[in-house]
């Protein structure tokens, strides 16, 4: 949480700034203190206050604070266990399991429900108007959107999902107010994504972002699910922050379709499930 809020920190106003370094510098003291003091420690407003704290994505002072307590005390710390060439089998089956299961619960502790709360309402939206939902990525981010894809397919959306550039452009540019364009990325630095961000905003689409904070991407979007993960993907092919990237897309299909509803939903997948009992061996 303290590695987003200094990556985000250039980004804010001057005043959301003076409040973020307050953080920065004693994130124990910020999250026991009444607004009152952090508005006069930091030289700010109370407004200016709540204003950081939903800036960074978060419901207000006190989900902040609640969050910001869970990270710097008792809760799991992140340890990021790099995998070295001499590492035995036994060696690398620990470090990606701990670095997975830490980065999950570091997640756990930090994601803004408030964003993923403002996703969920875009996509139900889309669902209940008929208007479609497009998933975007390159590479290992491209996988993840196809995924992301198949999930939604199932609750009767008109998705689809591209990894290729070109056809990202082109699809972006027929997106119209109402669709939904939920772009994936690692480093939130592809320009190929930020081109199809860019026409689909100016088509009045909303543009979701699952991506790094601080990145170009992530303020390129409406609406962004920050995915955060040290991870040295210089070296290897990115693990973790993928799977970060499936758990969030798993969040997602999973609130919308608990939105849609029961009653509409079942029958759905029942009927595909019978339909495809046919392709099983007996």
């Amino acid at each position: 949480m303290l590695d987003r809020i200094k990556a985000c920190l250039p980004s804010l106003a001057p005043a959301e700034q003076r409040v973020g370094k307050l953080v920065l510098s004693d994130a124990r003291t910020f999250a026991n203190l009444p607004i009152s003091e952090l508005a006069d420690r930091a030289h700010v407003s109370k407004p200016t206050v709540v204003r950081f704290c939903r800036s960074m994505g978060y419901d207000g002072l006190t989900d902040f604070k609640r969050k910001l307590a869970g990270s710097v005390s008792e809760g799991v710390p992140f340890i990021h266990r790099s995998v070295d060439t001499d590492d035995k089998v036994n060696d690398v089956v620990v470090k990606v399991i701990d670095n997975t299961v830490s980065a999950f619960l570091k997640y756990r502790n930090d994601a803004s429900t408030f964003a993923i709360g403002k996703a969920v309402d875009a996509l139900l939206l889309a669902c209940q108007t008929s208007k479609r939902i497009e998933f975007i990525g390159v590479g290992n981010s491209g996988i993840v959107a196809q995924d992301a894809q198949h999930k939604f397919f199932r609750l009767g959306v008109h998705t689809i999902a591209y990894s290729d550039g070109h056809m990202q452009v082109m699809s972006a540019s027929l997106l119209a107010p109402g669709d939904c364009l939920v772009v994936i990325s690692n480093s939130g630095r592809t320009r190929d994504l930020m081109d199809a961000t860019d026409i689909a905003r100016k088509n009045g689409a909303t543009v979701i972002v699952i991506t790094a904070s601080g990145s170009p991407l992530a303020a390129a979007g409406h609406i962004h699910l920050s995915a955060d993960h040290p991870e040295g993907y210089d070296r290897y092919s990115p693990m973790v922050s993928r799977l970060l990237h499936l758990m969030i897309i798993d969040i997602l299909a999973t609130a919308v379709a608990l939105r849609v509803g029961g009653v509409k939903l079942q029958p759905l997948l029942q009927d595909m499930k019978n339909n495809l009992r046919n392709k099983r061996y007996a």
